[in-house]
């Protein structure tokens, strides 16, 4: 059987964890942040886990990604 192939745009936006979670960026930090408060973007910072009913769905586009 031939080896599955990793969907290249869920790579470039998953991380996995050291626990085999997947961990992404937060949405709304790329442009008009001058409308955007001080907190708001300060609390964009940082990557956030995938909430758990998503993770099978990460995982099938990442098949490799835990052992």
């Amino acid at each position: 059987m031939p080896k599955m192939k990793t969907k290249r745009g869920a790579a470039k936006r998953f991380r996995v964890t050291g626990a085999g979670k997947f961990k992404h960026a937060r949405k709304g930090k790329r442009h008009c942040l001058s409308n955007k408060s001080r907190d708001r973007k300060r609390k964009l910072l940082g990557m956030k886990l995938v909430h758990p009913s998503d993770e099978e769905r990460v995982h099938r586009m990442m098949p490799y990604a835990r052992a």
